[in-house]
């Protein structure tokens, strides 16, 4: 196989469909660059963290005997992706190789990461919007609470209950006017069945005082006149 001609050919195919893209950064070996994007962006600009779509660049190396052995493979300049992303995007790309070893693949390299940029960002944008719809929930929620108030239980009330007496010292005055002995006339106030109780006393009472007009009679019958001449003789 001629190793030169194979190259020479792909280089030439990927130039003229990705020429806005791809790069030649070296010519012995031969290495150039494609840079692959996430085929969307979402507008995240209202919030503190914006995303804007993932990006990178493929770095391909050929080596002598390309495309019999795997080029050498880097991920640079990447937008959106952390170290440990790069380090799962490649493993993707070189796993991929691997399987498709004695054919041309730099073709399906940028498929492989294409498709992986895509599904990457469509998870962010799941746990992005779970995120925002969290957070709206969160604000409806303490929004609702100032609306609300505080809801009261038993519990709650008994323990305000107590404070509040404590503070404005109910217990202490009730205790002063169970200690405290009443006057007559407060019993009086107090309680106008006393008075009514008076009353029907000396209603009875009178009731039950007589007049015996017979002892009157007999007073009458006595001869007081004459004890008193008897004295004065």
């Amino acid at each position: 196989m001629d190793y030169a001609e194979e190259q020479k050919n792909e280089i030439e195919a990927l130039e003229s469909i990705y020429f806005d893209e791809f790069e030649i950064v070296s010519d012995s070996p031969v290495a150039f660059t494609i840079r692959v994007k996430s085929d969307e962006s979402v507008d995240y600009s209202n919030t503190d963290q914006p995303l804007d779509g993932l990006a990178c660049s493929l770095k391909v190396t050929y080596t002598a005997d390309y495309p019999d052995s795997l080029p050498s493979i880097e991920i640079e300049d990447s937008e959106g992706l952390t170290e440990t992303d790069e380090e799962d995007l490649l493993k993707c790309i070189i796993q991929y190789g691997e399987e498709n070893l004695g054919m041309v693949m730099v073709f399906s390299f940028v498929s492989c990461a294409q498709d992986w940029l895509n599904n990457k960002f469509n998870r962010m944008k799941l746990e992005k919007d779970e995120e925002i719809e969290r957070r709206t929930k969160m604000a409806e929620e303490e929004e609702m609470k100032r609306f609300e108030g505080t809801r009261v239980t038993v519990e709650s009330f008994l323990l305000w209950k107590t404070a509040f007496d404590e503070e404005f010292g109910i217990f202490k005055k009730e205790k002063e006017k169970e200690n405290k002995k009443a006057t007559g006339r407060e019993l009086f106030m107090l309680d106008q069945t006393l008075n009514e109780s008076d009353l029907k006393f000396l209603a009875d009472a009178n009731e039950q005082i007589t007049v015996d007009e017979s002892l009157f009679q007999e007073l009458d019958d006595l001869s007081l006149d004459d004890d008193f001449d008897d004295e004065d003789q």
